[in-house]
């Protein structure tokens, strides 16, 4: 799977991203609290082995970083929290997101074949692959968070030992680091680095408190990750793949997923709110 540069011509490519809803075989499943690599094999597991495997063993290299250049959202549905489980009643919504249109196309064809699949421990019926697309992102926009933005720092403490430094979004180096990680993501699509002027952005917290923070195990590494309402402000190019490849740091560990925020309307005790992507359609079962 190649890189093609994404923003050379004048014609804007659409953000894609998807949606898969499971229902489970049984009233009620369970995950533990963090189950960021149970949902990234998950995805893994329904790419065509050849994705997969360039994805999995290199992904795409800018300097020293390796970018996979997906996201993913949290476990979305009803459910409630009991002790380190996090149990869900009904059906469960998955969102993905990449620039790679063709990572979308393969995880699509593979995963509407499975009349059952395995996420976990628990079975589920696939019952939607929605595909959803918007043509053009401009700023400021307020975001929210479908999985929480991580951006670190390794630094060295004085007995020589290298310590990760994880920032809040209050820190004025949040902010710049997004900022460098987009820039990044953008001059890997696009063969090079933007220009000067096309290199503008800015994240600033709308509604984060210190309720926002989490702290997830993923493989036995503890990172630190913030949810919440943001308004974010840039060049188009930024901003679209901000949308589609992630905030921050760890994407395709499950990091950074971000949405359109809109308030939600109370009509006659009926909650009212309506996705800023416009369905495309489903892939044929």
């Amino acid at each position: 799977m190649t890189l093609k540069g994404q923003f050379e011509s004048n014609e804007r490519r659409e953000t894609i991203r998807i949606r898969i809803t499971l229902e489970p075989i049984r009233r009620e499943v369970s995950f533990p609290s963090h189950y960021n690599f149970t949902l990234q094999g998950f995805i893994y597991e329904h790419l065509s082995a050849k994705i997969a495997t360039e994805l999995h063993d290199k992904g795409y290299v800018y300097g020293k970083r390796h970018f996979k250049l997906f996201t993913f959202s949290r476990i979305l549905g009803k459910y409630k929290i009991q002790g380190n489980n996090i149990n869900y009643i009904g059906p469960v919504y998955i969102w993905i997101a990449s620039p790679l249109t063709e990572l979308l196309e393969s995880f699509a064809t593979n995963f509407v074949k499975k009349e059952k699949v395995k996420l976990g421990q628990q079975f589920f019926r696939p019952t939607a692959v929605e595909v959803w697309g918007l043509r053009r992102i401009t700023g400021p926009i307020t975001v929210k968070t479908l999985s929480p933005i991580t951006v670190y720092s390794t630094l060295q403490t004085e007995t020589g030992k290298k310590k990760t430094y994880y920032y809040s979004p209050f820190e004025k180096d949040f902010d710049e680091l997004v900022k460098k990680n987009l820039i990044k993501k953008v001059s890997l699509l696009n063969n090079g680095p933007p220009q000067l002027d096309r290199a503008k952005f800015s994240i600033k917290p709308v509604k984060v408190s210190t309720k926002n923070e989490h702290i997830i195990n993923y493989k036995g590494t503890i990172i630190k990750a913030w949810s919440g309402i943001y308004e974010i402000d840039g060049s188009e190019e930024l901003l679209q793949v901000a949308f589609d490849a992630g905030l921050g740091s760890k994407n395709s560990q499950g990091f950074g997923m971000i949405e359109k925020y809109e308030k939600q309307i109370n009509i006659s005790n009926v909650t009212s709110k309506e996705n800023p992507f416009t369905k495309k359609g489903r892939y044929p079962s």
